[in-house]
């Protein structure tokens, strides 16, 4: 215990009094008072005051540190036991529908990965939803991820399962329940991949000019949207009115329009920050936009009260966010009747960052088009027209050189 004597600038006396407790994981627990001493008291009074409070402070400081500990013992032992608990009792299904209760509360995921590991829940509690957390080893995350890739589904996939398993087991280690996360070196089972369906540049001229010909103003614009712009299919549904510069002819991707069943419609941001990203439309897209506007409000007009005011470009007769399963539905009946081939709508953004840069066009350029993050992103999937490319401004220079 020491007590100190302070004396402030306009001649106040204090009495600072410190307690020593002991330590507690390494640090020294102190405690602090102030005494103040009235004025026009001798020094003999004050010191001898000064003592006695500082007797009594040490004393409650020693009764009150005492009362803290057992309380945090009977805490610790408590916490202790229902760690020892859910190591003998708690399944994996258990905790991960309390981790995703969680998630869904602290919203530290986006909407778009959280259905994305809601889709993963079926398989994976039949595997090992009711595997003791404390008792799922390597080996049978090994077992359920290899079971995956022998029902076929992609590398791409199998992760997303791992990703689910292993975010829950991460829950786990920090709730005490285990002491490592078992789902490291996770081996994965590549299967033969599909060729890339991607419309030739003929396919498409026949195909836009057919939709032109047929389609409402909304699928002519969507499928336009797609096959100039390369933008996903989610990010067509996402447009909304107020992101068009309709004096420059620009165009700002800000959200995605999904779809879930548990959700229903749901808006989320992009894939990434880089999926941000600005274009430039070209005449006839907004010359389509600003038809489909006009629409819209004669269609509001119609509807009356029935019409749900939105800013979106795509909507339904009543002017709700368009289901994102439609166009994928409405382009395969589509092509059906028209005798052309069906290659999906995802078909339309290979077809432009192909040809983008087999007309040329530098792989930053069309990574920034594309929204990736990476330009190697761009490199790795678009590998053979960038060979196509190379090959053929080197076969110039040869002709170049050897035409001498």
């Amino acid at each position: 215990m020491t007590i100190k004597k302070r004396v402030a600038k306009n001649g106040d006396i204090s009495y600072l009094i410190r307690v020593s407790l002991g330590y507690k994981d390494g640090q020294q627990i102190v405690k602090s008072m102030t005494y103040k001493p009235e004025k026009r008291t001798s020094q003999r009074k004050i010191e001898k005051e000064v003592n006695r409070q500082a007797v009594l402070f040490e004393e409650k400081s020693r009764i009150e540190y005492e009362a803290e500990r057992k309380l945090e013992a009977v805490l610790q032992e408590q916490e202790d036991n229902a760690i020892a608990y859910a190591k003998q009792h708690t399944t994996f299904k258990e905790l991960a529908t309390e981790w995703l209760e969680l998630q869904n509360a602290c919203k530290k995921y986006k909407n778009s990965t959280l259905t994305k590991f809601k889709s993963c829940e079926e398989r994976t509690y039949k595997a090992i939803g009711s595997v003791i957390v404390s008792k799922l080893t390597f080996r049978k995350v090994q077992a359920f991820i290899s079971t995956l890739g022998k029902e076929n589904l992609s590398v791409k996939t199998q992760k997303a399962y791992l990703n689910f398993v292993s975010d829950v087991m991460l829950y786990a280690k920090r709730c005490g329940i285990i002491e490592y996360n078992p789902c490291r070196d996770i081996v994965f089972t590549k299967n033969p991949t599909k060729e890339k369906q991607v419309y030739s540049l003929e396919e498409v001229k026949k195909l836009l000019s057919a939709i032109d010909k047929k389609a409402t103003t909304e699928y002519k614009l969507l499928f336009n949207l797609l096959a100039y712009c390369g933008m996903r299919k989610s990010e067509v549904l996402g447009l909304e009115y107020k992101d068009i510069d309709f004096e420059k002819s620009i165009l700002t991707i800000n959200r995605t329009s999904n779809y879930h069943e548990g959700f229903g419609v749901y808006t989320d941001t992009p894939k990434t920050k880089s999926s941000c990203r600005s274009l430039y439309l070209q005449p006839k897209i907004m010359s389509l936009i600003n038809q489909l506007k006009n629409e819209h409000i004669e269609n509001s007009k119609a509807c009356g009260d029935l019409w749900v005011e939105n800013d979106r470009l795509f909507v339904t007769w009543c002017g709700k966010p368009l289901n994102p399963s439609l166009p994928y539905k409405w382009l395969q009946r589509f092509c059906m009747d028209e005798g052309i081939a069906f290659k999906g709508t995802h078909s339309f953004r290979h077809f432009a960052a192909s040809h983008a840069l087999a007309s040329g066009v530098d792989v930053k350029s069309v990574s920034a088009m594309l929204g990736h993050s990476q330009t190697s992103t761009t490199l790795n999937i678009y590998a053979h027209a960038i060979q196509q490319t190379n090959e053929k401004a080197l076969n110039s220079i040869a002709s170049l050189l050897e035409n001498v």
